[in-house]
């Protein structure tokens, strides 16, 4: 309770100079070499605010020739004894230090430029995103001077050790839904190892990337190291993906485009590739859980960012014993959410990201009514202004239907009933995502048997959305590859070099 005062109390300060209508917009140009540049073509495109439909601003819009202006510095700051190539390894993690103590300093006008881009909720930018922005830059700051390799007592009269270097220049493009937080995911481990980087991000969300631009120029990253861009996924997004002096590239955003940058190394340079894509994850609550804690842990896993996330439990099953109370519970904490102005303090529940996105969700939830689930609450549209949909619960549904199936990414949740463990186990596997799941029960061997049967790369338990930097985060099947967080995000931005040499006589 205590915590929530100090929220309310330091998000009210914060909202007396920042509002949606008085959030100043102060970098709008790509940032190339350390210097804000124009796009070469001159275009431009409308940055909107989801919760009022409203014009932003616009911003510079990067195609292929800005990409090759970016990489093109990213390959000369990378080049054997730049700057940064002989920069102490403790330097870069104190630069990254310095990056998250400006960011901190900054914290009330970030939140807020995010909350005007994105429209989740200010105390969500602030307390969520941005902390934890600050907390990744953090972590990997610690692991700068910390990554190394071996000697290895190899056969034969030989010294032998292992190097891990930096891969090079680093593509990342990142999504929408949590725009700060996603490109940091990226970049904490990127600059932690020392290579350089071209970031793209969302079309939809710019505006806080490029202002973490002018706060890296500050602070004192040399020319070309951190590169940020605004653009379109086919152009700027593609010609990452292709782009033959690029080592590296790092994706979030959906299955379908995932495919595509993966097509795209095997058609160039075989760059390497690691994805973080959809999920479609199944959170199972048994009759011997915890009642009220699967309540609150099933609302957050699924409206936590209005459904916008690639984790989202939006497939929950619900052993029949509890069945009824669980899906009494969802629907009256789905209408308790407030709904409403981003910057209102009491608002917990912000707009879809876009008029694409809210159509994609009004057209599932008519199709779920059509296929015969039961629409518990919700299911329209909220207000004449904005892409606000209500916090919608389906009950009875069955896994053929299209909203168990389909990735809907907003406000729907979708409950069904199951009898027994491998009943449900086999349900929750029968999909073609992979990314989370979720077990609530009192019973430590059926949270063993069930987290180990599913086939996901997070699994929660008696828990959801748990997402800290230090644990690792990534998916099975057409989830992707890789993970992102932790101590294993730093093998993906690292090669393993081998040195063997001959000595003229080893002694042990």
């Amino acid at each position: 309770m205590a915590l929530n005062r100090f929220i309310l109390s330091s998000t009210r300060r914060a909202l007396s100079t920042y509002n949606s209508k008085n959030v100043p917009i102060k970098q709008t140009q790509l940032f190339i070499n350390n210097e804000f540049v124009p796009a070469q073509s001159g275009k431009r495109f409308e940055v909107i605010n989801p919760a009022t439909g409203d014009t932003v601003c616009d911003v510079a819009e990067a195609d292929a020739a800005d990409v090759d202006i970016a990489v093109a510095a990213a390959k000369e700051a990378f080049q054997f004894g730049s700057p940064w190539r002989t920069m102490d390894a403790s330097q870069r993690g104190l630069l990254m230090n310095k990056l998250a103590d400006a960011i901190e300093r900054d914290i009330d006008y970030i939140a807020a430029l995010e909350t005007v881009d994105n429209g989740k909720p200010f105390k969500d930018s602030k307390y969520v995103d941005c902390n934890l922005v600050i907390n990744c830059l953090r972590y990997y700051a610690g692991w700068a001077d910390k990554i190394h390799g071996k000697t290895i007592p190899s056969d034969g009269s030989t010294f032998v050790y292992t190097k891990h270097e930096p891969v090079g220049v680093v593509g990342a493009i990142t999504p929408w839904n949590f725009p700060l937080l996603m490109a940091f995911w990226k970049m904490s481990p990127i600059l932690a190892c020392g290579n350089t980087c071209v970031l793209k991000v969302a079309e939809q969300t710019p505006l806080t990337a490029l202002y973490i631009a002018k706060l890296a120029l500050e602070v004192g990253f040399p020319p070309g190291v951190i590169n940020i861009l605004s653009g379109y996924g086919p152009t700027a997004g593609g010609a990452i993906a292709y782009h033959p002096d690029i080592n590296k590239v790092g994706f979030t955003g959906s299955t379908e485009v995932g495919k595509i940058i993966q097509q795209a190394s095997g058609a160039s340079n075989l760059k390497r590739v690691t994805l973080e894509l959809g999920g479609k994850s199944p959170n199972i609550i048994f009759n011997d859980c915890d009642l009220e804690q699967a309540v609150a842990g099933a609302h957050m896993g699924l409206f936590f960012n209005v459904g916008q996330c690639c984790c989202a439990g939006s497939r929950i099953y619900v052993q029949e014993g509890i069945y009824e109370k669980f899906v009494k519970r969802m629907v009256e904490k789905a209408e308790a959410r407030v709904l409403g102005d981003p910057f209102d303090p009491k608002t917990n529940h912000g707009p879809q990201i876009d008029d694409v996105q809210l159509d994609k969700i009004m057209a599932l939830i008519e199709t779920g009514k059509a296929q015969g689930a039961n629409l518990e609450t919700g299911g329209s549209r909220f207000g004449d202004k904005g892409y606000f949909v209500q916090p919608t619960v389906f009950s009875d549904v069955k896994d053929h239907m299209d909203i168990s199936t389909t990735e809907i990414f907003g406000p729907v949740m979708q409950i069904a009933s199951f009898k027994d463990t491998d009943e449900v186990i086999e349900r929750a596997n029968n999909t073609d995502y992979g990314l989370a799941a979720a077990v609530f029960s009192k019973n430590v061997d059926t949270i063993h048997h069930v987290t180990s049967a599913l086939k996901a790369g997070k699994i929660w338990v008696n828990t959801y959305n748990v997402l800290v930097c230090q644990s690792p985060f990534g998916g099975y099947k057409q989830s992707g590859f890789g993970r992102d967080l932790g101590e294993y995000a730093l093998s993906h931005y690292t090669e393993v070099k081998c040195v063997t040499t001959a000595i003229p006589q080893k002694n042990s």
